[in-house]
């Protein structure tokens, strides 16, 4: 007889195929369906290192996904590789507040979040068997990631170079401004004609403190965004260790100096997943048993040569240079192949570290953030607070904050002359 496979197996792998099938933009939101039905919850947020430009990835409740902050999620991935407690008894601060949640920490490193969690008829009776099948395909979900990350695709770069950008802004803004109010703030309560020593004691600590909590913040961030040079090469050595040991290939890798300007995220998987498909274009010529790989840094570019030892017939139109080429345009960088019959071919990649400035717009002149430019662009276009609200991802609070400071900074008064005058 045969057996016949469950169907509600089946629908979940579906699924999960889905999920693992879709864009580092889009995998929360399909996650997040996909586990309802299993868990309840309000709210569903994954934290990886692999996405410099995006190291959250949200979807649910807006009031907890627009105030979750790295340093929360820092510290449930604390918890979790301290504490083997009762997964379904976790409390932690997210978006702000002290709130139930139920975590898992992939292979990988990445961090999933689900707020205010409920076990659900769907999911059965046994909470921990329906914990150890989520931790599994969260497992699977975030080596998807990983891979998709290492594929470095031209969207998945113009994205993350953008978001990486916008991010480093606003975290400097933020920085700024909270350091010189808390700053401001320590003088006066330490001022000798201030006389209540006790307020004056508790202030000045927990404004010390909220200035460390802001360090930190500013310091991890930049510690997502960035990998020294060095680092980022060993795990190109890594990567190619396998082609090495069982392609029968000599790869001979070429030093990048040990010190020197860190790589932007993006730029560092860029250049490994450049290095990766440029060397399986040149072993897919005939004759090439060798490879040699060399990085440097020349402080404003990553600078890349491959060569080897083929019959020197390579070509921008020959078989696997093409992604390569994508790859390399998607962060504004150059691409040259260099063949020379009987001698093998030199592939040349520089990429830049910055994104290159963004042309002067009308909206300049008035000192607006990334995110209000945003909103501008919607606002002048006609859109509504809330289609403003699910294209950009944030609250309709938000939104109206956003178009409150533009009103101000404009000086304008109303969303019709706000919209006039950038038109």
């Amino acid at each position: 007889m045969k057996s016949m496979a469950n169907p509600r197996s089946i629908e979940l792998l579906d699924a999960l195929q889905a999920v693992v099938a879709s864009s580092l933009l889009e995998i929360a939101g399909g996650f997040s369906e996909l586990l309802q039905p299993l868990i309840g919850h309000t709210a569903l947020v994954i934290f990886t290192e692999d996405c410099t430009g995006r190291p959250q990835k949200k979807a649910g409740d807006p009031a907890i996904i627009d105030e979750v902050t790295l340093v929360e999620l820092d510290a449930v991935r604390r918890s979790l590789a301290s504490d083997a407690s009762d997964p379904w008894g976790l409390r932690a601060v997210i978006g702000g507040t002290d709130r139930p949640i139920t975590a898992w920490l992939a292979t990988t490193g990445a961090l999933l979040v689900l707020t205010d969690p409920e076990l659900t008829p769907a999911g059965g009776t046994d909470p921990e068997s329906t914990h150890a099948l989520v931790g599994r395909l969260w497992q699977l979900v975030a080596t998807s990631i990983r891979q998709q990350v290492a594929s470095a695709a031209p969207a998945y770069l113009l994205d993350s170079r953008a978001a990486s950008a916008e991010r480093a802004k606003l975290i400097a803004d933020l920085t700024d401004a909270h350091s010189t109010a808390l700053e401001s703030m320590l003088a006066v309560l330490r001022s000798s004609t201030v006389s209540a020593e006790a307020a004056r004691q508790t202030v000045t600590d927990l404004a010390a403190s909220a200035m460390v909590n802001l360090r930190a913040v500013s310091d991890r961030d930049r510690s997502l965004a960035e990998e020294p040079v060095a680092a980022a090469f060993a795990r190109l050595r890594d990567d190619l260790r396998p082609l090495a040991r069982f392609g029968d290939l000599d790869v001979q890798f070429i030093e990048p100096p040990a010190n020197g300007r860190a790589l932007p995220g993006e730029v560092a998987h860029a250049g490994r997943a450049i290095v990766r498909g440029a060397v399986l274009a040149l072993v897919e010529q005939a004759g090439v048993s060798r490879v040699r790989v060399q990085w440097d840094c020349d402080g404003s570019n990553l600078l890349i040569q491959i060569r080897d030892d083929g019959a020197g017939t390579l070509t921008t139109d020959s078989p696997g240079v093409g992604p390569v080429t994508a790859r390399v345009a998607a962060l504004g960088g150059t691409f040259g192949v260099q063949a020379t019959a009987g001698w093998g071919s030199e592939l040349t990649v520089s990429l830049p570290l910055d994104a290159p400035l963004a042309p002067l717009s009308p909206a300049s002149e008035w000192g607006l953030s990334p995110r209000e430019q945003g909103v501008l662009a919607l606002v002048a276009g006609g859109a509504r607070n809330k289609a403003i609200a699910a294209e950009l991802l944030i609250s309709e609070n938000t939104v109206k904050f956003h178009v409150a400071n533009l009103l101000r900074k404009v000086g304008a008064s109303t969303r019709a002359e706000l919209a006039s005058l950038v038109r």
